[in-house]
C-alpha cells in the first residue's frame, strides 16, 4: 500500500510537470512562426519580444496585445493566433490525447491521468470519453457560432473576409482569449463598433459565457437533461455563482455608469462588461471613461474568473462560492460548511484559502512592480495584472507602451493564470507524506 501511494504521489507530480512543459513548448513555438516573415503584413520579421508575447497571450486564451491583431498581422499569423487560442483554450494535453485517439493510439493510464489534471475531472475513469466529448462539443459551438456571425460580419466586411471574421471571433470568445480583428475600424477598438448591435452582443455574450462555465458541468447538464435538482453539487455552484457574477455587476453597471447612452445600448453595454470581464476580453465600451469604481468591481470580477475545467482563467467561481460558504458558515457558528443539503470538505476550503492567497499575491506583487517600473498610478497597472492573472485580456491601454520587464511580468501572470498557481506549486515541490501520527492540538486567535 505504501509504494503504490508514493507511485501515485510521483505519477501525479509528473503530469503538472507535463502539463507545464506542454504549455511552455505551445508557447515557445508560438513565438518563433509568429517572427517569420510571413506572419505579419509589412513582410518583415517581427522582433522576438513582440512575438513571444503575442503567442504567451494567446496560448494562455487572455487577449492582451503590444501589436495590434487585425494591421500588424498579416491572415497567416492570424491563422496562427487562431491555433494557439484553440490549443490554449482546449487544453494542451486535451488536443494532443483527442489526435492521438483520432489516429488510432492506444491512450496510456499516464496519459489519462494527465488529462484528468488538465481539465480538473474528479476521477481517471470514462476520461477518454470525457476528451471527445469535449472537442466535438467545442468544435460544434465554435460553428455554430460562426454560423450566427456570418450575416453581419459578411455584410461588412464582404463575403471571404466576414467568414474569417466570423470564424476568428466565435473561436476567441467561446475560448474566453478577447482576441478581435476590429482594428481595421480603430487600432486595439475590440468589439466598441457593435456597442448597439444586439445580435453581435448576444451572440459573443452567449459563447464567452458556454465556454467559462466548463465542459464538466456541460456533461453532468447532458446527463441529467437539464433536471438541476439532479445535477452535481459543483454543477449548482457553478451556475448559481456565475448567474450572480454576472446580473449583480450588470445592475451596478446600469444604475452607475453608462448613464449617457440611449437604454438599449445601456443595458448592452452594461450587461455585456459584466460577461466579459470574467476573463473574456472584449469590450463594447470605451474602459477608460469608466469610473474608478467601476474599474474596481472589473479587477475583482478578473481576479475570480470563469469555472473549472473550462477555457477560461482566473481562481474560478467555486473558489469563491467555497470560501464565501465557508464565511458564512462562521457567522452562523456551525462545524460543517454546506450547500444545497450537502457538506463541503475540509481539503476543499483548504485549497480555495490557498488559490485566493496565490491570486491575491500574485496580482499586487505584480501591480506594484509595473508601477514601480513604470512610474505609473497603482489602480491602471491593477487593471493590467489582475486582467493578465486572470486571463482576461482587457486594458486601459498601457500595456503596449510597457517596458520588456513589465512585459515580462504579465507573460509571467498570464503563464500561471492560465495552468493555475497550484499547478505550479505541485509540478515543482515534491509531494511528501503525512508524518505518523498527529501533533498535538493547540489555539491560534485570529481576527
Amino acid at each position: 500500500m505504501r509504494i503504490g501511494f508514493f507511485h501515485r504521489k510521483n505519477h501525479t507530480t509528473s503530469s503538472f510537470r507535463v502539463i507545464l512543459l506542454g504549455f511552455l513548448g505551445l508557447i515557445l513555438l508560438g513565438g518563433l512562426v509568429l517572427t517569420l516573415p510571413f506572419c505579419s503584413r509589412s513582410g518583415t520579421s517581427t522582433p522576438f519580444s513582440d512575438a513571444i508575447f503575442t503567442s504567451v497571450s494567446a496560448a494562455c486564451v487572455t487577449g492582451l496585445v503590444v501589436q495590434d491583431t487585425a494591421t500588424h498581422w498579416s491572415v497567416w499569423g492570424q491563422m496562427v493566433i487562431l491555433i494557439l487560442i484553440q490549443i490554449g483554450g482546449l487544453g494542451v494535453i486535451t488536443v494532443a490525447l483527442t489526435f492521438f485517439r483520432l489516429w488510432g493510439r492506444r491512450i496510456s493510464l499516464a496519459q489519462r491521468n494527465m488529462m484528468q489534471q488538465s481539465i480538473s475531472a474528479p476521477q481517471v475513469g470514462g476520461i477518454v470519453r470525457r476528451a471527445g466529448f469535449i472537442f466535438r462539443g467545442s468544435v460544434c459551438i465554435e460553428l455554430g457560432g460562426a454560423v450566427l456571425l456570418a450575416p453581419i460580419f459578411c455584410r461588412d466586411f464582404g463575403f471571404l473576409k466576414g467568414l474569417w471574421y466570423s470564424v476568428f471571433h466565435a473561436v476567441s470568445a467561446f475560448c474566453n482569449a478577447g482576441f478581435d480583428l476590429m482594428g481595421v475600424r480603430g487600432h486595439y477598438s475590440s468589439l466598441t463598433s457593435y456597442g448597439s448591435d444586439l445580435w453581435v452582443n448576444t451572440v459573443i455574450m452567449l459563447l464567452i459565457i458556454v465556454g467559462g462555465i466548463g465542459f464538466l458541468v456541460w456533461e453532468d447538464l447532458r446527463e441529467n437533461k437539464l433536471h438541476l435538482h439532479s445535477c452535481k453539487l459543483q454543477t449548482k455552484l457553478v451556475l448559481v455563482t456565475s448567474a450572480v457574477l454576472i446580473l449583480l455587476p450588470a445592475a451596478l453597471n446600469f444604475l452607475l455608469e453608462f448613464q449617457s447612452m440611449p437604454l438599449k445600448d445601456r443595458i448592452l453595454a452594461s450587461l455585456f462588461q459584466s460577461v466579459t470581464t470574467r476573463t473574456a476580453g472584449f469590450n463594447t465600451a470605451d474602459l477608460t471613461k469608466m469610473s474608478e469604481p467601476a474599474i474596481l468591481r472589473m479587477i475583482v470580477l478578473m481576479l475570480v474568473g470563469g469555472s473549472p475545467g473550462s477555457t477560461a482563467g482566473g481562481m474560478k467561481t467555486t473558489t469563491l462560492a467555497v470560501l464565501f460558504l465557508a464565511g458564512a458558515t462562521v457567522f452562523r457558528r456551525r462545524d460543517d460548511v454546506e450547500c444545497f443539503r450537502r457538506r463541503i470538505g475540509q481539503d476543499v476550503i483548504r485549497n480555495a484559502g490557498t488559490i485566493l492567497f496565490l491570486y491575491l499575491a500574485l496580482f499586487t506583487v505584480g501591480a506594484a512592480a509595473l508601477s514601480r517600473v513604470e512610474g505609473l498610478p497603482l489602480l491602471p497597472c491593477m487593471f493590467e495584472t489582475s486582467s493578465a492573472v486572470g486571463t482576461v485580456g482587457l486594458s486601459l491601454g498601457i500595456t503596449p507602451a510597457l517596458h520588456q520587464s513589465s512585459r515580462l511580468v504579465l507573460m509571467v501572470l498570464m503563464f500561471l493564470g492560465r495552468v493555475g498557481a497550484l499547478t505550479l506549486v505541485f509540478a515543482l515541490l515534491p509531494g511528501g507524506k503525512n508524518p505518523p501520527g498527529r501533533k498535538p492540538l493547540d489555539t491560534v486567535t485570529v481576527g
